[in-house]
């Protein structure tokens, strides 16, 4: 050791860690040159670091240590490089060279600072506890790495077993005294680090690497069973400290909850593992303000605070259901009615005694989360101001470090998701600025309804070019423009339309076809509906009271003013419709209308074919009827979009009782959201080709001269099947044999044959109306 080495190993404490700071800041400059980490990532190695030195300190003081000695400057640097590696957790390239580099340069240091000690005579307890600490740090940090990106969380087991054994020892105090030195746990202990940096190069074959892994937690497991069983033979008594055990359980369990309200994504884009990887500020100024106050207001505002991160976890868990169903967040003002409606689709899926088991359920959820959250915040302010000095200098770090993420950065480790999270604010200021957005948006809408030119035009003057035609609106639930581009299902129902355009073309019939934007996604069907007969943007529950409530002209109704019949064929209502008035239906054949025997098809009440059939039978052809306004609802392609029924002839259909033998495999709605994506996705195409089949093979059978078919889509499916950046565009053709109508609207753009290309016209579903209306009019 030169005499320039000993000198700086003998420096205070205080300069070590000066120098060690240096070192540090080098390394991770030196990171940032040839990785390429963020500010974010360096943010989080400093977070690291200067808790880890403070508790040093600390520790020097309380054990009288003046300065580390030569082994501690050795342990101190090979804790700078081991910050180093964490700060490179998850990454791959150029980031995984640097992270194996580091890694073995400590372990090699890690085989340095014991002799040093030894041939020094500067052996120490606090040299030996922080050469152990470290060890185990690197080990945890290189284990998640591995766990982060191979996907088998279950390694993250060889770096969490050495914590998981001090946590039970606060427990189970019998484990707490000193272990033989066995060279067996230094074999294990080095294997461990090589397996995992092994594994970190990504050397091995993946099945090689997951036997080398497993073998290497075995082993550990091993090691750590025969330290405790020394442990229980050297011990008279084996106290079990129940107090302290459910205390901690309680504690862990009200910062887990509170934590997790906290940093959980709203978006169900973000619900990946690293979508948790959120430094929330309300946990930050939280923990420092209830730290500060006496015991009194400190209770009285930690419950308020409680009942307030319960609000915002229920809004969240709302906005999650409603992202993922109708691909928008939940509206406080309009949205409750829905509940109600779940409650239904509940009480149909899961019979009466489940949906009022599901209820209570849910109600004794939300109570317990308001009380849950509460105690949890009052447990958790109360350790904070036992520890105050403690928890205001975290408090001071990590509000610090959050604001360089928050001003200067903005990191976000799933897109759309900051690091730097304020969801508590944002949740709460959304809804107090929402409240008062939603009332302007309720008066804003009620003068646009209103305000409708076509409500003064006289009947006879509407509609005159389809005079004496059957106008058949068939719609197609989740039909969506995905289904047409995406390349993992435009393959599927691209020939079952090229295979429609065909057979129609052969009998004499001819298409126009382009896009609608729907003002929905994911689900909300009938807003869809609402929003293409009334000329109106319908896209939350709000708007669609205002409507079906005001006198608004819908087109259904201004075929019926001018003359025709109308009729609904609603093979998924199950209750009382009393907006058909409103839309201005005669006639509503709901599922309990079209006389059907067989069985449902998870959420379809029955295929498609049956209701066309039904619809024929019933409706399209009586011989003692006028020309016919008809809206088909289409479900079998709703969700969960399995078991599809085999297209059967048409005179096989009968009462239904013949699909029988083809409903099994029945699932649950949520089974779309918790299963296979690729096979939600197939069931998803199958389906839709299942319902487009149905319609062009009834207009090719029952088809004439009067007929004119629009046949659309009335939003696009979940996220689930489209991916989350899919439109929200929808397809739409006009399929008739009069030529008449097809060059009304070419003036549409609407391209020829039933699959509209890329380029084809795109229009607002609420502008289909006016230009219905306006194109066919006298």
């Amino acid at each position: 050791m030169t005499p320039r080495f000993r000198d700086a190993a003998a420096l205070p404490v205080a300069r070590q860690l000066t120098a060690a700071a240096a070192l540090l800041a080098g390394v991770l400059a030196g990171l940032v040159a040839t990785t390429g980490i963020g500010t974010s990532r360096v943010l989080f190695g400093v977070l690291l670091a200067v808790p880890a030195a403070a508790l040093l300190a600390r520790a020097a003081r309380r054990s009288g240590e003046t300065t580390l000695g030569p082994a501690g400057a050795v342990t101190l640097a090979r804790g700078v490089l081991v910050v180093g590696v964490a700060t490179l957790i998850g990454r791959d390239g150029p980031a995984q060279v640097a992270l194996v580099a580091l890694t073995v340069v400590a372990l090699v240091l890690d085989g340095v600072d014991g002799p040093v000690a030894r041939r020094t005579g500067t052996v120490t307890a606090l040299g030996a506890r922080f050469d152990m600490e470290t060890d185990a740090f690197l080990l945890l940090v290189l284990s998640v790495h591995v766990a982060a990106t191979s996907g088998a969380w279950w390694v993250t087991a060889l770096g969490l077993l050495r914590y998981a054994y001090v946590a039970a020892a606060r427990v189970l105090p019998w484990l707490a005294g000193p272990l033989p030195v066995r060279r067996s746990a230094k074999v294990v202990a080095a294997v461990q680090g090589i397996v995992l940096v092994v594994a970190a190069a990504r050397v091995l074959p993946p099945a090689a690497e997951s036997a080398a892994l497993a073998v290497a937690l075995v082993a550990l497991l091993w090691s750590f069973g025969r330290s405790v069983a020394h442990r229980w033979r050297v011990t008279d008594e084996h106290p079990f400290r129940r107090r302290a055990a459910a205390a901690g359980l309680l504690t862990v369990a009200a910062g887990a909850l509170v934590a997790g309200v906290l940093v959980v994504p709203g978006d169900p884009a973000g619900l990946v593992p690293v979508g948790f990887l959120r430094l929330p500020i309300e946990l930050v100024v939280g923990a420092a303000v209830l730290a500060v106050l006496p015991p009194r207001p400190r209770r009285v505002v930690a419950v308020a605070a409680g009942l307030v991160l319960a609000l915002i976890g229920l809004l969240k868990v709302l906005d999650l259901g409603f992202r993922t169903v109708l691909a928008r967040p939940f509206d406080p003002v309009a949205d409750w009615v829905l509940l109600g409606n779940a409650h239904e689709f509940l009480r149909g899926a899961a019979g009466g005694a489940g949906a009022v088991v599901v209820a209570v359920l849910a109600g004794l959820l939300v109570v317990g989360l308001l009380a849950g959250s509460a105690g949890a915040v009052v447990r958790l302010g109360r350790i904070a101001a036992r520890h105050r000095r403690a928890t205001l200098a975290a408090a001071a770090l990590l509000g610090a470090g959050w604001l360089v993420l928050w001003a200067g950065v903005g990191g976000q480790a799933v897109r759309g998701v900051p690091v730097a999270a304020a969801d508590g604010v944002a949740q709460l200021r959304d809804r107090a600025t929402g409240i008062p957005a939603s009332i302007r948006d309720h008066r804003a809408f009620a003068a646009e309804a209103a305000d409708d030119p076509w409500a003064r035009v006289p009947p006879d003057r509407l509609l005159g070019a389809l005079r004496g035609k059957d106008v058949v609106f068939a719609v197609v639930e989740s039909y969506g423009r995905s289904a047409l581009e995406d390349p993992a299902m435009a393959p599927r129902i691209g020939p079952v339309l090229a295979g429609g355009d065909r057979r129609l073309d052969r009998a004499g019939f001819a298409s126009r076809s382009g896009f609608l934007t729907a003002p929905i996604a994911g689900g909300g069907s009938w807003l869809a509906h609402a929003t293409l007969f009334s000329g109106l943007r319908i896209d939350g529950q709000g708007r669609y009271r205002q409507l079906v409530s005001s006198d608004r002209l819908t087109l259904i109704r201004a075929f019926r003013d001018a003359g025709w019949e109308t009729t609904a064929v609603m093979p998924g209502t199950t209750r009382a419709w009393p907006e058909a008035t409103f839309y201005g239906h005669q006639r509503v054949h709901g599922a309990d209308g079209l006389g059907y025997r067989g069985p449902p098809f998870s959420w379809s009440p029955m295929p498609d074919q049956y209701a066309l059939a039904a619809f024929s039978r019933l409706e399209h052809d009586r011989t003692d009827r006028g020309p016919l306004l008809a809206e088909v609802a289409l479900t079998s392609s709703h969700a969960p979009w399995t078991p599809v029924p085999p297209l059967l002839a048409w005179d096989a259909v009968g009462d239904g009782s013949v699909y029988a033998p083809f409903a099994g495999g029945q699932r649950p709605f949520e089974s779309i959201f918790g299963g296979d994506p690729a096979e939600t996705r197939r069931h998803y195409v199958d389906a839709t080709a299942y319902a487009l089949e149905s319609v062009l093979g009834w207009v090719e059978r029952a088809g004439d001269d009067r007929l004119v078919v629009i046949v659309l889509g009335d939003h696009q499916p979940a996220s689930t099947v489209t991916g989350p950046d899919a439109s929200r565009d929808v397809p739409v053709s006009v399929v008739t044999r009069d030529r008449a109508v097809l060059d009304r609207v070419a003036g549409w753009g609407w391209t020829p044959g039933l699959r509209p290309p890329p380029s084809a016209p795109v229009q607002p579903m609420e502008g289909f109306r006016d230009r219905f209306l306006a194109t066919f009019g006298d």
